[in-house]
């Protein structure tokens, strides 16, 4: 009997442990590249499970789906184009009103959905006890409890997605947000008038297509036109009639009010299904922040993780290194004695043999780099590190968000440059980018290696530093000379979300280094 094939896609806001979520499904077996068109990384995993073969993609973080970043129209483009047969939206537990925001729109969409509650230890340490078969009573949506860095919850989640992708669900007229008389009577009038113009041709649920043509949104007006040809220009017509008259009534544009709406139904949830247990506990995120993200100690702290960062890189890859060089050596050797001297002889000793080894001899350094990396990231504590450096980063005139591209740099300059897309302003972007190979990429690390060992011996960790750090310094002089030339403008605001610390998941961690140290070994090994 063939196995079944289910596509879920993996929705939520960023910090939510989504990603996570994805390596306890798919665990190794992952495909990272890009999507169509745009720099957004791409991931993609497969698992097997009860006669089910599973295709696991995971979207990119985004906070809603309105057409303004790239994140949110790849996830919705994806969602609404390829059909998954689930989505899957991941909900930080300990932040349930921010996150409901993304899940009411993805309940407004003609697809089949579940929630995981992620981090319920979390929220319960906080005092905040969710009433999940409530929520999906009220949502007429699945709910699955998960903590996610102690794989609890998976087997759970699984079963439920089999089950929601094989029931036969007639998505419901409750799965709605009402947004008042008025609104409503525009878009049940803008969506008779689509239905009468349209037919079939139409991409999307009626429904949902008025709603965001109320909204203005760009893209939805695009493929109207495009798709709804003679009628798309008429539709589009009225929308902007129902936008006007709306816009009158309320003294506000049609989308902010919506959008207060919204957050009235997800009051309105959050009344029914939370509550509040009286616990005494202490916020430990609150009481490192003291320390870690303190005005006088924070950025020592932080250059002093960076400096054993490189040491670490360096002192402990040391030894794997000389085991890899003696059985490169040892290897040459016996193929040597084995194969006839002669130019094959030397393809295989000195070509093959001596190549891979030059590249595979610095891969304990790549590994160890890319753990403690991801061991920033998934901690927490990246988010800080771009928190400490806005003051620093205004002295070009950037601002903190642009330092984690910057740092990622040190990994490998190409992935850091895709990063800079998160990036609100133009000049910004531009700016990051031009300065981003002045951070050290790994590829660069062996040949500082070999050069800090050879002339510093015992302080080559210092030496090692001490060449980031004249990188940043550069870095720092080109960025204030081109902000004050060629870029100039005003610095754009800056807002940043500091998650929970959290214990990292070393089985996350693994999978990350894995993934990047792969990416650098294909870059080097040509």
């Amino acid at each position: 009997m063939p196995r079944k094939s289910i596509t879920l896609a993996l929705a939520g806001n960023p910090n939510a442990g989504k990603s996570t979520i994805f390596n306890n499904l798919t665990g190794t077996r992952q495909k990272i590249g890009n999507w169509p068109g745009v720099t957004v990384e791409k991931k993609e995993g497969h698992l097997k499970t009860d006669g089910y073969d599973l295709t696991v993609v995971d979207l990119p973080g985004t906070y809603s789906l309105t057409a303004y970043s790239i994140e949110e129209i790849v996830a919705r483009d994806f969602i609404l184009d390829e059909k998954p047969d689930v989505v899957v939206d991941i909900i930080d537990a300990s932040n349930l009103e921010r996150n409901l925001y993304l899940a009411t729109q993805l309940r407004e969409l003609d697809t089949k959905v579940i929630y995981v509650l992620n981090m319920a230890d979390l929220a319960r340490e906080r005092g905040v006890k969710i009433d999940g078969d409530k929520l999906s009573e009220l949502l007429d949506v699945p709910v699955v409890f998960t903590v996610g860095n102690r794989n609890r919850g998976t087997e759970e989640l699984l079963r439920t997605v089999i089950s929601v992708a094989e029931a036969e669900i007639d998505l419901p007229r409750t799965r709605r947000v009402y947004y008042g008389k008025d609104i409503e009577k525009a878009v049940g009038e803008l969506s008779e008038f689509i239905r009468e113009k349209t037919s079939e041709e139409l991409p999307y649920h009626i429904r949902w297509a008025a709603i965001k043509l109320l909204e203005n949104d760009r893209i939805v007006k695009e493929r109207v036109l495009q798709s709804a040809n003679p009628h798309g220009e008429a539709i589009l017509q009225e929308a902007e009639l129902k936008r006007q008259r709306l816009r009158e009534f309320f003294d506000e544009e049609p989308e902010i009010v919506m959008t207060d709406h919204r957050y009235g139904f997800i009051a309105g949830i959050l009344k029914e299904v939370l509550k509040a247990v009286s616990v005494k506990r202490v916020d430990v995120s609150r009481q490192i922040d003291q320390v870690l993200t303190n005005r006088l100690l924070g950025l020592p702290i932080f250059i002093f993780f960076i400096w054993a960062m490189f040491q670490l890189t360096f002192s402990l890859g040391a030894y794997p290194m000389d085991w890899i060089d003696a059985g490169v050596g040892w290897l040459g050797e016996i193929a040597g004695r084995i194969v006839p001297q002669g130019l094959f002889a030397d393809l295989i000793v000195n070509g093959i043999i001596a190549g891979v080894g030059s590249v595979a001899i610095f891969l304990p350094n790549i590994l160890i780099l890319f753990f403690c990396i991801a061991l920033f990231e998934d901690s927490g504590y990246m988010a800080r590190a771009a928190f400490l450096m806005d003051k620093v980063m205004h002295l070009i005139g950037l601002h903190g968000k642009s330092f984690i591209p910057m740092l990622m740099g040190f990994g490998c300059n190409a992935p850091a440059i895709m990063a800079t897309r998160t990036l609100e302003s133009e000049r910004d972007r531009i700016l990051t980018i031009l300065i981003n190979p002045l951070m050290s990429c790994s590829a660069r690390l062996p040949v500082y290696i070999l050069l800090a060992g050879a002339f510093f011996g015992a302080k080559a960790g210092n030496a090692i530093f001490s060449i980031y750090a004249l990188g940043i310094v550069l870095a720092i002089s080109v960025g204030r000379l081109f902000r004050s030339t060629l870029l100039r403008g005003k610095v754009a605001p800056f807002v940043m979300e500091l998650p929970p610390y959290r214990v990292p998941m070393l089985k996350s961690l693994l999978i990350h280094m894995w993934d990047r140290s792969k990416i650098f070994l294909k870059k080097i090994g040509g």
